[in-house]
């Protein structure tokens, strides 16, 4: 038995069904051998797309794992675990290693110093003997504390020497731990939240990982409390429920925008209020309550009124018993039940947005390909994810997830192409939905020859790009450029490449074909097909209340 045996196995012990690679590394053939499917992607960076994909819908248990050679194995991977770090995905990624005579030296590329920056966790197995307690240390950080990538890199020479049967043999699965909060905080916290005469319920992505979504209802509903989800937790809180007011980030719904502004307190749970370039920034005069699984999110960036640590479920019962306990166990009422309020709101703003939403323009505008998949497809059963640019902007504000994972939000680190990917790992993870992921030109230039993977390996999701031969979002970024030289222009024939990798495909031109086409394609994926659909857009530059709060 090799050292790659040996991971092997304890792969396969923590529950470990199959892994993304490129383009070699001998633990593929060590986990083909013993029935865990190696999923051989086309570059690097989706592989690590797959797993993180994966591991946000799992909710990180089991973990997605990526493995790939050392050199520019390891080198082209960056992007990918940039972004999963920025996201904080749970996933395990095992390089190659450079032989131990090589190690350290310039100009080597070396994964223990470069990924040092981008990883909750980095070790390397110095010889056959630490096979055991290395990977046993990557999945106890895999599974406590912060999430984010955690590596085990394996020198070459270390990979393929001997280890004793009895070290897999005796691995033993590493365990969930978690914590609740101090019962002080949480009574604060409740009590302020009590107070509060137009609070918000913030949820962010933590909210996810914990399979806290029944709590955080019973929560608002108790309360009457309205919820807006961030970028990253979009879909912890299914947002055709009468409190949902959707997402906010740098783009917002109407009814978001709106009761943020009004609100006096907001309760955020299971996010680290992280100011960057896609989160929403809270206005002044808040009070702010944070519920966090990560200490060092505490006050980061804005000051705290009162804060509480702990997993987001277990926060969320005492949370629920602490406000029952400080109003005798009955709903307060005291919040006004704003569920109509909400959907006048909401009503008002679809009205607005409807010549967009739904028009017959040509080229067709992106706006009418989301609302024909949002009358047309139940967000319950079907997993939604966008790309960056203009289809994050666009999809965000207007589509109401079905409830938890049925969407992916990602985009702290803007790595073009990632969609595609995350969705590959969205379906392996849940093979019965409608796995759906949108994206522009620019991303299908990144990552589109992966498409070939899905077909290949017969995963059938359906990939929506919407082109409109340009990087339009980079309209305000490259005028003078662009009126000289066309530096925003770029395009091509997708459905044609995508068929010539044997995906089901369709070009679409016509704003009435919009949604039958849709129809077609997911019934394509339901007969096992990777389908794509290319429609010639428009180039929108307008976005709901795009920076509007501040």
């Amino acid at each position: 038995m090799t050292t790659t045996d040996a991971i092997a196995h304890i792969l396969q012990a923590e529950g470990i069904e199959f892994l993304s690679v490129y383009p070699t590394t001998p633990i593929i053939e060590s986990v083909a051998e013993i029935g865990i499917r190696p999923v051989l992607c086309r570059q690097e960076r989706v592989g690590v797309d797959i797993a993180d994909g994966f591991s946000r819908v799992t909710n990180g248990n089991p973990p997605g794992v990526f493995a790939m050679q050392y050199g520019p194995g390891a080198e082209n991977a960056f992007s990918g675990i940039a972004t999963a770090f920025t996201d904080g995905a749970p996933l395990l990624v095992l390089p190659l290693g450079q032989p131990g005579d090589r190690d350290g030296v310039d100009p080597l590329f070396s994964s223990m110093r470069s990924y040092a920056s981008v990883t909750r966790s980095i070790q390397r197995i110095n010889s056959p003997a630490e096979v055991a307690d290395r990977m046993r240390r990557a999945f106890a950080a895999l599974r406590a504390g912060p999430g984010g990538p955690v590596m085990v890199e394996i020198p070459a020479d270390v990979a393929e020497a001997e280890v004793d049967e009895a070290v897999p043999a005796g691995y033993r699965p590493v365990r969930p731990v978690l914590s609740a909060a101090n019962p002080d905080d949480v009574r604060s916290a409740a009590q302020t939240l009590l107070d509060a005469r137009h609070p918000v319920l913030l949820a962010g992505q933590g909210v996810l990982y914990a399979g806290a979504s029944r709590e955080l209802i019973e929560l608002a509903e108790l309360l009457g409390v309205p919820v807006a989800t961030t970028m990253a937790g979009k879909s912890a809180f299914p947002e055709k429920h009468p409190l949902a007011l959707g997402s906010v980030s740098s783009v917002s719904s109407e009814p978001a925008r709106h009761f943020v502004e009004q609100a006096d307190l907001i309760c955020g749970i299971g996010t680290s209020f992280t100011r960057h370039i896609m989160s929403m920034p809270i206005p002044a005069g808040k009070t702010i309550v944070q519920l966090t699984g990560n200490p060092r999110d505490i006050a980061k960036d804005y000051d705290i009124d009162v804060a509480a640590v702990g997993d987001a479920k277990l926060v969320l019962r005492q949370l629920i018993e602490a406000c029952r306990d400080l109003t005798g166990g009955q709903p307060t009422g005291a919040n006004g039940a704003p569920g109509g309020e909400i959907e006048a709101i909401r009503r008002e703003w679809l009205a607005d947005w409807m010549p967009k939403l739904a028009s017959d323009a040509k080229p067709i505008n992106p706006y009418r390909v989301i609302w024909e998949f949002m009358q047309r497809v139940d967000p319950s059963e079907a997993i939604v994810t966008h790309d960056s640019g203009s289809p994050r902007d666009q999809i965000m504000p207007f589509y109401q997830a079905g409830g938890p994972r049925t969407y992916l939000g990602w985009g702290r680190s803007h790595a073009l192409g990632t969609g595609l990917g995350l969705s590959i790992g969205a379906k392996l993870a849940a093979p019965d939905k409608f796995v759906v992921n949108y994206m522009g030109d620019a991303a299908f230039g990144m990552t589109g020859l992966d498409i070939e993977t899905a077909v290949r390996c017969k995963i059938p999701i359906l990939t929506i790009v919407l082109n409109n031969s340009s990087m339009a979002i980079e309209a305000r970024h490259l005028p003078r450029s662009h009126a000289k030289y066309r530096t925003r222009d770029i395009g091509g024939e997708y459905a044609e490449m995508a068929a010539a990798m044997g995906a089901w495909t369709e070009r679409v031109d016509e704003p009435d074909d919009v949604g039958p086409a849709l129809e077609r394609a997911r019934r394509a994926t339901e007969d096992g097909r990777t389908a794509l659909l290319e429609f010639i857009t428009s180039e929108e530059i307008t976005f709901s209340n795009k920076n509007a709060i501040s």
